[in-house]
This record gives structure tokens, sequence and C-alpha cells, in this order.
């Protein structure tokens, strides 16, 4: 929710600067360079600001503590990839505090936009500020939080598409595909538009076939749900390339290139603290690259004009850039 010490974060974002040792952060910068042509207007639908600690603090009920990762780095990442516009969502460890996502949008600009937390407590007079400063949707974060009941997951589903309904925001799901198999149905009447992370939770070792991979394509093909090609790592363990997720992702814009994102998920968060830590310790980033990530784009969709609808178009009507 925003507060009044979040709009006065937001008032002075711009010329923030971060003295904290906390603020020297390990995130991963790109290694490889990319070697397409990246459209003008191109979007990296998936992103995480970790704020300072000491001004952004951590959630009491989060899973895991991430290195901190600043709106200057992820800048200087998007201008190795040629990626003029971004998404900034909410991750969990800040509960429904979006904070440090403010932060970074602000930092960014009108190229910036949001993808938000909320709970009971957050007020249409809070989301009324949000879309001012530039959220557009709202996050479920099922998967992070262990949450597999399909009872549980419809509820918080349908809830959020009620509290959404009238302002036209989306709803964006971390979940897996399980969880969207049994709420296809519920998916398949939404009045907003539905958005599933990182390959809707697919396991790239598993292929095309695997339970619920036809219900997610079934979503994509009818235009009811949008998917990010995000976070190829997290479906794949065959680093560096994942040529596993290829399948899932050539089928996943064969169904319908029109409703398929791209993200990168910088800067990577390991939401799992190691065995033997505790989930205030520190758990460091995974060191992704994220140019040999994008290089993976034209291989999952060759012609350029799809990968056009991929980066800028599709972006840019789901999160209102102009």
């Amino acid at each position: 929710m925003l507060t009044r010490r979040v709009m006065m974060l937001a008032s002075i974002a711009a010329g923030v600067t971060m003295t904290s040792s906390n603020a020297f952060s390990k995130a991963a910068q790109p290694s490889t360079a990319v070697n397409f042509d990246v459209p003008a207007g191109a979007c990296d639908c998936h992103t995480h600001i970790h704020g300072d600690p000491e001004k952004f603090p951590f959630f009491a009920g989060r899973v895991y503590t991430p290195e901190p990762a600043s709106p200057e780095e992820m800048s200087a990442l998007h201008k190795a990839l040629h990626v003029e516009r971004v998404v900034i969502v909410t991750p969990s460890v800040y509960g429904p505090d979006n904070s440090s996502t403010l932060f970074g949008i602000t930092a960014r600009g009108p190229t910036a936009r949001g993808v938000a937390v909320i709970d009971d407590k957050t007020s249409e007079s809070d989301l009324d500020a949000m879309n001012k400063a530039g959220f557009r949707g709202i996050r479920l974060n099922l998967a992070t939080g262990g949450v597999n009941d399909p009872n549980v997951g419809r509820q918080r589903f349908s809830a959020a598409i009620e509290r959404m309904k009238a302002r036209g925001w989306h709803v964006q799901l971390f979940t897996s595909l399980a969880m969207i198999s049994a709420i296809k149905d519920l998916v398949a009447t939404a009045p907003v538009p539905v958005v599933f992370d990182h390959f809707g939770g697919a396991e790239a070792a598993l292929g095309t076939g695997q339970p619920g991979f036809a219900d997610l394509l079934a979503l994509v093909k009818s235009g009811k749900a949008y998917v990010k090609i995000s976070g190829a790592y997290r479906a794949s363990k065959l680093a560096p390339d994942y040529a596993d997720a290829t399948p899932l992702a050539q089928a996943l814009i064969a169904a319908n290139a029109e409703r398929i994102v791209w993200g990168t998920d910088w800067p990577h968060p390991d939401s799992v603290t190691p065995q033997g830590k505790k989930v205030t310790d520190v758990t460091p980033l995974f060191q992704i690259d994220d140019g040999r990530l994008l290089n993976q784009l034209p291989v999952w969709a060759p012609d350029a004009a799809v990968r056009k609808a991929i980066l800028v178009d599709n972006p840019a009507r789901l999160y209102g850039f102009t």
C-alpha cells in the first residue's frame, strides 16, 4: 500500500543517492552482447527492485532475504540489452508494501510501469495513487508462499478479480500448472487480463506434454491469458542457454503470439533459503547472463514481426505504454 512515507520517497526518488554499504549489491550484468536488432520500445516485463534495507525494510513474513538491487543497476542492465521500457514487480519479500517498486518506477520515469501486491488493508484511494504512479496490475504470489490448495487459489484469484474488475488492472499470478488447471474456468470468464509468470510454472524437462500445459495453451490461444516467457532458468536446469525451455516457448508463441511477453526476472533472486540458514540471512542472487538469455528469443521466435509483438506491442497494450 502507499503510505505518507512512500509518497515522500516518490517525490525525491530520482535524486536519491544510496550511501549505505548495503547499496552495493551483486546483481548480475550481461556478459554476452545482444546478437539481434532489438526493436525500439522493447520492454522487460518482469524485474524487481530490492532497495536499501534501511530505507525499505523487508516483510516479517518473508521466506527469504535477497541482496539489494538498485534502479541504477537495472538501468545499466537495460542499456546493455537495448531495452527501453520496464515493468517492476513487487516481490514477496515486501509483502503488501510497494515502496521499493515505487522507488524504482519513479527513478526510471515514464518508461516504467509497476505491478503491486495488495491486501485487505489496501484501500481504493491507495490503488488510485498507485495508478497515478504507474502501477497497472496486482500480483498473487502463490508459488513462493507455497499455496497449492486449489480452494485457496480459487478464493484468492476470485477476490483479486473482484477488486480489479472496475479498475481494469490485470491480475498476475506466480503459480504452478496444477493451480492453473484448477482455476482455468475462472480465468476463462475473468473480466480483466490475466498474466502468468515464468512459463506458467512449467518444468522444461517434462516437455509440452506435462500435465496442465495444454490448459495453459488453451487459455493463451483463446486470448484469456498472457504468459511471460521469463526466468527460463526457473523452468530449466540446462544452463547457460536452457535449451529444453525452447519447446515450451515455441508452443506458447504458436498458440497466440499476441498474448506473450518477455522478461528477465532480474535481479534473479533465489527464493529458497539454503538449508542451515535463517530466513533473515541474506541469500545471494543468481548470477544469470541476461544477454545470453535475450539471445534465446530469436531461437524461440525467428520472425522479427513476432518478436516485435512480444517485446513492444503486447507490453504496450497490457501495461498502457504510449
